[in-house]
């Protein structure tokens, strides 16, 4: 008895320090109203530099499309099998996009900035519409888009 309560105890000790290790955060990208059809949004990760890290969420669902996401593409190198499920609908003109995700403590106050490139077929694309340092003090805190978003704010818990 006294081996199967140290085997649980242990298993506990290991496992907190991975549950402890993630926070949830929630991104969300509120459209200016233009007109024009639904927008396409890369949400992703690069580090101090600028350097691609790795995708968060992509908004539009035809991948043909990517590729007007420049910056976000030039990264990833549109490697489909990075942002598997990590898909939705497009976003139309006045909506917003919100998700929810789990990220590793790691990323948050060590130089890594959320961007978001954007696309409207027949229009402008913008890339690095939004680059904001994912910050615990930059929680809460709404930034202007330099193109289809009007703001876009995360919210550590």
């Amino acid at each position: 008895m006294k081996k199967i309560l140290f085997a649980l105890g242990l298993a506990t000790v290991m496992a907190l320090p991975a549950y402890a290790q993630a926070r949830e955060v929630t991104f969300n990208t509120q459209l200016k109203s233009y007109g024009g059809d639904g927008a396409y949004l890369a949400l992703y990760l690069t580090d101090a530099n600028g350097t691609y890290q790795g995708t968060l969420w992509i908004a539009g669902e035809k991948n043909k499309y990517y590729k007007h996401l420049r910056d976000w593409a030039r990264g990833s190198g549109l490697n489909r099998a990075e942002y598997d499920g990590l898909t939705g609908a497009s976003v139309t003109s006045g909506r917003a996009l919100k998700v929810t995700l789990e990220l590793d403590d790691a990323l948050i106050d060590s130089g890594y900035q959320v961007r978001v490139d954007t696309a409207v077929e027949d229009m402008r694309d913008n890339r690095s519409d939004v680059v904001v340092p994912l910050t615990t003090e930059g929680s809460g805190k709404t930034v202007s888009g330099r193109g289809y978003v009007q703001s876009f704010v995360y919210n550590l818990k």
